[in-house]
């Protein structure tokens, strides 16, 4: 399919699943979402480590929703059913719970197509789709270098790892995960700077190049949008659809099993 296309998919799926919180509809969307990832047979070593990545995040992000606001979930759905009572105000309930469900699943729907459009899209063919379409090169363009980069930097730390392991610093599995974390971390916040160096680097050779001069250029790949293009589109705006009948149904963003 098109670049455009799988942004545009991408995007409205990601869109809805983040303003939806029917656990019905979510799932729906993760059962989907992971029927096209396992479609696309993208290889576990292409992205291992950005699903060990996100993971961590992930976890993360739920641990510190809980630590800060460990009632919201019974804010949100006006009831309150004690799994058992914790220190202070770190009660677990079952509001809570279900809620961080929510989030989880969300994180199920949106990932696979995320991780889909950026491993089976050439940067160039995604830049001309948008171009195409209406869209501003400058933003296309933009979009490419960052595609572009993804695998450069994966590479880079791949590069660095193996040369503090052989240096000594055991990173891999038979480290402790706390000594993996730090290990990780000192090689990662350099790789940033290098990668802003990077960047700096073509900012300055693109506007010696003058680009972005002239309102128009021309493109080394183009892909019209084809009838599976459409239908894939005709697809996911369907799903959406459900996704904003769902809110009015429920009359707003949360699905309430406790009523």
């Amino acid at each position: 399919m098109s670049g455009f296309t799988k942004l545009l998919c991408f995007l409205m799926i990601s869109v809805v699943g983040m303003i939806s919180y029917d656990t019905r509809f979510l799932l729906g969307l993760a059962v989907f979402s992971a029927i096209l990832f396992y479609c696309a047979e993208i290889s576990y070593s292409e992205i291992s480590f950005v699903l060990k990545f996100i993971a961590f995040f992930s976890l993360l992000n739920l641990l510190t929703v809980y630590l800060f606001a460990p009632e919201y979930g019974v804010t949100i759905y006006g009831t309150r059913h004690v799994i058992f009572e914790g220190i202070g105000r770190y009660t677990l309930t079952q509001e809570q719970l279900f809620y961080e469900l929510n989030l989880l699943i969300k994180y199920f729907v949106t990932i696979p197509p995320g991780l889909i459009f950026i491993m089976t899209t050439n940067p160039s063919e995604l830049a001309s789709s948008i171009h195409r379409v209406g869209g501003s090169y400058k933003i296309a363009y933009a979009f490419s270098l960052a595609l572009r980069y993804i695998p450069d930097i994966q590479e880079d730390f791949r590069t660095i790892s193996k040369a503090q392991q052989a240096r000594g610093n055991e990173l891999s599995n038979k480290a402790s995960l706390m000594k993996r974390v730090r290990g990780n971390l000192t090689i990662a916040i350099p790789l940033i700077f290098s990668s802003l160096e990077r960047i700096e680097t073509i900012s300055s050779a693109m506007e010696l190049r003058r680009f972005g001069k002239k309102k128009s250029r021309s493109w080394l790949l183009a892909k019209s949008l084809k009838r599976k293009d459409y239908l894939a589109i005709l697809i996911v705006v369907l799903l959406c659809s459900v996704g904003i009948w769902l809110l009015v149904i429920n009359g707003g963003r949360f699905y309430n099993p406790f009523k």
